[in-house]
């Protein structure tokens, strides 16, 4: 649990891009998270799988250069897009001079598959009678270099130096939902302590992908059918929801010094891991995260359940005993992975401007209470390991 913070500086949130299949930025997605609509999924395209598709988006207008798009795979363009819409909401697009102090902490996957070359090796490997000579030349003569240039991790933050000039240091972390915790966590704790004034986090995820609905499924963990809410059982699995969601962290003198207003406050930020095989240990972390973020005056819940079963049982039957408002995020975006936490941090900061909470979801039984908040913690439990949270208050 964390240290003493007495003499640790605020970090202010100044800045948020977030885009999903709800729309872009702050106001569309609190318009239509206020409008009582249904959330937007798609059940055909990948049936008999769930997921939250990303809305249309005209990528030129974060992205100008034709030719920088079309190196990009989907999951760059929309955070390379995110990224842009984060340091607009900041009022840093084209400040070379702060863009070139900024520091910045990626969450990313592992890039997308070349679906035809693939199918047509497996497919070859089924009837031949020396598989393992058949996909060492396959694999030389099929696969594009640029094929594995693109599934490196760290081009998206790449992307992001290139396009929109940021260019002070840069971490990228892997490992789903629990490095989209982690690199929030390092950026916070680095201007905390003083060693960092400005920080652009943030991730992004391409739900729209065959290959990672098939991952999923191979585990038992996608959501079919039809929607169904986070918290609706036994069962439910996981939606996956196409999205980015970047924040620009400073410190409160140096936001001043440049006129910036917070808005909101990240005060605390915790990167746990429990012993899933024992017993009880899930929902004792769960217990112990909400504990170290406070649950005094007005606080909610901004939930990141995945729908994977075991998880979001445990973090379900902990949020019941407190009794507090609880929003999940995944009801709105469906689930990012490694852009999850970053989102609902997101949705928080929202949450806190607006001075309400938006509309609980109907149909989901833990959704309940509240129509405000003056400090939100948000969740991250890993569909399968790590637990995080974050308290964010308003400035």
């Amino acid at each position: 649990m964390p240290e003493d913070r007495t003499a640790r500086r605020e970090v202010w949130i100044t800045g948020v891009g977030l885009l999903s299949s709800l729309g872009e930025g702050l106001e569309a997605h609190w318009n239509a998270l206020n409008s009582g609509a249904a959330p937007v999924t798609d059940a055909e395209t990948f049936a008999p799988y769930v997921v939250h598709p990303l809305m249309k988006v005209d990528f030129s207008t974060q992205i100008p250069k034709r030719g920088d798009q079309r190196q990009m795979e989907a999951w760059q363009r929309i955070g390379t897009y995110a990224a842009g819409l984060a340091l607009d909401s900041a009022g840093l697009t084209k400040n070379a001079e702060i863009l070139s102090k900024t520091d910045m902490i990626v969450s990313a996957g592992g890039g997308e598959r070349d679906f035809d070359v693939d199918s047509a090796i497996l497919g070859d490997l089924a009837t031949s009678n020396n598989p393992g000579q058949l996909l060492n030349e396959r694999l030389l003569s099929d696969l594009r270099p640029t094929l594995s240039l693109a599934q490196l991790s760290n081009l998206l933050a790449g992307n992001i130096s290139i396009v929109h000039g940021v260019t002070g240091s840069s971490r990228t972390f892997m490992g789903e939902e629990s490095c989209g915790v982690d690199a929030v966590r390092i950026a916070h704790a680095r201007i905390a302590a003083g060693q960092s004034e400005v920080a652009l986090v943030g991730g992004s995820c391409n739900a729209e992908r065959e290959d990672t609905l098939l991952l999923n499924d191979l585990d038992g963990d996608c959501s079919k059918g039809s929607f169904q809410p986070v918290f609706s059982g036994s069962g439910r699995g996981i939606a996956s929801g196409s999205m980015g969601a970047f924040l620009v962290l400073e410190s409160p003198e140096h936001a001043k010094a440049r006129g910036a207003k917070p808005l909101a406050k990240l005060s605390a930020v915790w990167s746990e891991r429990a012993r899933r095989a024992n017993e009880g240990a899930l929902e004792q972390q769960i217990r112990d995260l909400l504990a170290a973020a406070g649950t005094q005056g007005r606080t909610a819940v901004l939930s990141g359940a995945t729908g994977a079963d075991t998880a979001t049982a445990a973090e379900a039957k902990v949020l019941a005993e407190t009794g507090l408002p609880v929003r999940a995020v995944g009801n709105r975006l469906g689930h990012g992975f490694e852009a999850h936490f970053a989102a609902g941090l997101a949705l928080a900061t929202l949450c806190l401007s607006q001075n309400a909470l938006f509309p609980a979801l109907a149909g989901d039984p833990l959704e309940q209470g509240g129509n405000d908040a003056e400090r939100i913690i948000v969740t991250g439990i890993g569909h399968w390991s790590g637990e995080g949270a974050a308290l964010v208050e308003k400035a």
